[in-house]
């Protein structure tokens, strides 16, 4: 990962930040399914509380140019400013960036019922224990091609190492292993 290509959300009064940064997530993760790379890695560089105005998306020179040139952004691009390809500069940290699920949903709830596999009192303590260990990561809302749903999509930030970890990313641009430079 020696290379990346910044993403910066130019929200309006018509689209708030959080709707544009979903709307750009949801193109990106259909152009990287579309070219079936695990070689693109995504992160999020000003991530406090909430993800932030900037998507970074990391890869060797050859792959980010093939992502450019797709023109993936459309509509959204006047909302988008992109950067050329960059070098990642010198001496900096590594992280994780993944994806992160809850244990117990409501779908899990409603399958448990169907099978008849839970009480009445065990759905009432499940929902209880549920509600109590939501999560409050950061997230973001996409909505899916085939169906129209929406669903959300937690993102959990590892801690911050001196070394790399090589390996593949998902077609969301994250791993649970692989690293991604932190500037």
């Amino acid at each position: 990962m020696k290379h990346y290509v910044e993403i910066v959300i130019k929200p309006d009064d018509e689209m708030r930040e959080n709707i544009l940064l979903n709307k750009v997530y949801t193109k990106l993760h259909k152009a990287l399914f579309t070219l079936k790379t695990t070689e693109i890695a995504v992160s999020f560089p000003k991530y406090k509380v909430l993800l932030g105005d900037v998507i970074r998306l990391h890869g060797s020179e050859s792959k980010l140019s093939e992502v450019k040139n797709t023109n993936w952004l459309g509509g959204l691009s006047a909302y988008c400013q992109v950067s050329p390809i960059q070098t990642v500069p010198d001496n900096v940290s590594y992280r994780t960036i993944s994806r992160i699920q809850a244990n117990m949903t409501e779908a899990k709830l409603r399958r448990l019922i169907k099978r008849d596999s839970i009480s009445e009192t065990e759905i009432k303590q499940y929902r209880a224990k549920m509600f109590g260990m939501g999560l409050d990561n950061p997230y973001l809302e996409l909505q899916s091609a085939s169906n129209g749903h929406k669903h959300r999509r937690y993102i959990q930030f590892g801690e911050l190492r001196e070394e790399a970890v090589k390996g593949a990313f998902d077609c969301f641009g994250l791993s649970k292993d692989a690293t991604v430079p932190w500037f």
